[in-house]
């Protein structure tokens, strides 16, 4: 099931213990292209998207949710997610894992961590990234938009699982959470203008 909503989500709509979460925007730059979709998708299979306007950031449902520290937040690559959320919505997102960070740490044999190639590894599904770069600040989305939103959350909850297991086999799990508890003030300093800056090189 994939529903589309309107600036937040719906009072009824409620997660467990995690929810998988990526942002769409018009652009990579936080300062200038603003949040246009939110997608999540619940473990069972379900992508609740919202759009936004431009206009109205207010999302009193999906803020408290993203503040709820009881339900864990799966996203790939989060250190953009979590800043442009932070940025667009003014609050700064709870208990994260970033399967990104997990495959860095536990695939060393390869340097390509796309969640493309994460997920077809581990799950051996092909994602058609076709629409990667369209313009989702348009009022109507097309299908083939809606696909591929939904398509970058709906696999998350079993790629955590199975990275968790590879994380555990080479014992650097709590590598990764420390890393996850870092990701918020890494936010932080992108949004004000350290992104570039490597602060623990010597240099």
């Amino acid at each position: 099931m994939t529903v589309l909503y309107s600036n937040d989500l719906p009072d009824g709509v409620k997660f467990k213990d995690s929810v998988a979460i990526d942002t769409e925007t018009l652009g990579l730059n936080i300062h200038r292209d603003r949040l246009c979709l939110v997608q999540l998708a619940d473990k069972d299979g379900n992508c609740y998207m919202v759009q936004f306007d431009g206009n109205d950031y207010s999302a009193p449902n999906l803020k408290a949710l993203l503040k709820d520290n009881s339900v864990q937040k799966i996203f790939h690559y989060g250190r953009f997610d979590v800043a442009v959320l932070k940025f667009n919505l003014g609050v700064m997102t709870k208990n994260l894992f970033c399967t990104k960070i997990a495959s860095k740490l536990c695939r060393t044999y390869t340097d390509r961590h796309s969640l493309k190639v994460v997920v077809q590894e581990l799950l051996n599904i092909e994602l058609d990234k076709e629409k990667q770069s369209s313009d989702w600040s348009s009022e109507y989305l097309s299908e083939e938009q809606l696909k591929y939103a939904a398509n970058d959350v709906l696999y998350l909850h079993k790629v955590r699982d199975k990275l968790v297991e590879k994380l555990e086999r080479v014992n650097r799990l709590h590598f990764a959470e420390a890393c996850f508890k870092f990701l918020p003030t890494q936010a932080e300093l992108d949004l004000e203008g350290f992104e570039e800056l490597n602060i623990f090189n010597h240099h």
